[in-house]
């Protein structure tokens, strides 16, 4: 079990319910730039989503506005190079929050609800569902990153969206057992270490890759921080933070660390449960919907892969930051560095067979009658090196081992020369020659030549 540091958080003022002005950003932010603030294409008024209702709420209602604009989210993550690769089809998602609305359109045909969770008063839910896998609307807009993916509704809190360690837990279980290949899980706790930590382990035992918020979208006033937050600090969970369109968290975010990934998660467009408008929200919860969704696409593109090969896939090949920042192109693309590559094989050389014919050699004009043979080194019996099975005559003259007297090396009639005579000196090599510097070429032998 790993050793989780200690998060240290500041209260966030919770979003009153109200409208508030939206920049949605078509110009991407660089990914893992820092103080680069892109251009607002244009700003409308968006309502705020909720993550818990207060007693005197209501439930969520039709947004009246629509963002035609691209969300600056899409464009941070490079999605329009990774949406050729994969778009998460056959893969499914559970939705461990507060549900998912089974009537969104942007969702339409692709909802399956356990229970009770196929409705959503707060909304967060389907928020959450429409950054994993909303298809875009025929106006523009935001999208999902798998907008082929499913989405397996799972009530994780009660039904006003207050959560528990009991209901995320059983949340996870029932997830698993339904075979969703990655569960995103919107809340975390500062309570339930046990209860969570073993589903997670349920879960990683059924292939399921689980993705958690770090820390809280908000905390209430005066609220000291937990040490730790579950499921996120559970062995196998992908934690997830979030950041903003400048690149940086927002100022009264809660300050966390111990998280495994960045992700946009501050001013996101999605969903709602009813109608087609659309609402904005900011939290680590919305960066782990984002996380999620990236997931799936690792997923449909790699089903051979584990959930933990998946984890590692995501966090390897994220831009490198503290903590590293999502990058989906990077995921579907990159080649783990510990994948075993293919040595190559040299072609086998070819040596040729050593000349036999004395034409054929390249000192053979050079050596004239042999009389520079082996006493500089010899073949056999005082032979040429380069032609094997070779001996000096008497008289300094090159012969073919065991050749009868009398007859040179080609087999003519000579007359031996008288064995006190010194013969004559030994031919030298023509400026130019062949033999000119090569070693393979036979100095004078002793007693011969000046």
């Amino acid at each position: 079990m790993r050793a989780m540091p200690r998060a240290r958080v500041r209260p966030r003022r919770r979003p009153r319910a109200s409208a508030v002005t939206a920049a949605l950003l078509t110009t991407a932010t660089a990914l893992g730039a820092v103080g680069a603030v892109p251009a607002a294409a244009d700003s409308v008024g968006l309502p705020v989503v909720r993550s818990v209702l207060a007693e005197d709420d209501t439930c969520a209602s039709v947004s009246g506005e629509k963002a035609k604009a691209e969300p600056w989210t899409l464009g941070s993550l490079g999605m329009a190079r990774a949406r050729p690769l994969s778009q998460g089809a056959g893969t499914t998602v559970a939705v461990v929050d507060t549900g998912v609305a089974e009537g969104a359109p942007a969702l339409s045909g692709r909802v399956t609800a356990l229970g009770a969770a196929g409705e959503d008063c707060v909304g967060h839910g389907t928020f959450a569902a429409g950054l994993i896998a909303a298809t875009p609307g025929d106006d523009g807009g935001p999208a999902g990153l798998a907008p082929q993916a499913r989405i397996l509704a799972v009530r994780g809190t009660g039904e006003r969206g207050e959560p528990t360690a009991a209901q995320v837990a059983d949340g996870i279980r029932r997830a698993a057992d339904e075979g969703a290949q990655v569960i995103y899980v919107a809340v975390a706790l500062d309570s339930g270490k046990s209860q969570l930590t073993d589903a997670v382990a349920h879960a990683n035992g059924k292939d399921a890759l689980v993705v958690a918020p770090v820390a809280p979208d908000a905390l209430p006033r005066n609220t000291e921080p937990a040490p730790w937050y579950w499921p996120a600090a559970a062995p196998g969970v992908l934690a997830v933070t979030d950041y903003g369109p400048d690149g940086a968290r927002p100022t009264d975010a809660p300050l966390v660390s111990g998280a495994d990934l960045a992700a946009p998660g501050d001013a996101v467009v999605s969903i709602g449960p009813k109608g087609s408008g659309h609402f904005i929200g900011s939290g680590a919860s919305f960066a782990a919907a984002h996380v999620a969704g990236a997931a799936a696409l690792v997923r449909a593109r790699y089903p051979e892969l584990k959930a933990a090969q998946v984890s590692r896939r995501l966090t390897e090949a994220a831009y490198p930051a503290v903590p590293p920042r999502l990058d989906p192109y990077a995921a579907l693309t990159a080649v783990p560095t510990n994948a075993e590559g293919t040595a190559p094989r040299p072609e086998r050389a070819v040596v040729p067979p050593p000349a036999r014919d004395a034409a054929a050699h390249p000192c053979a004009g050079d050596r004239g009658r042999g009389r520079r043979a082996g006493a500089a080194g010899g073949g056999g019996r005082g032979g040429d090196p380069a032609r094997p099975g070779t001996e000096l005559a008497p008289g300094g003259q090159l012969r073919d081992r065991g050749r009868r007297p009398g007859r040179d090396a080609w087999g003519a009639r000579t007359r031996p020369p008288s064995l006190t005579t010194p013969g004559p000196p030994a031919p030298q090599s023509a400026p130019g020659s062949a033999c000119g510097a090569s070693p393979a070429c036979p100095g004078p032998a002793a007693g011969y030549g000046p």
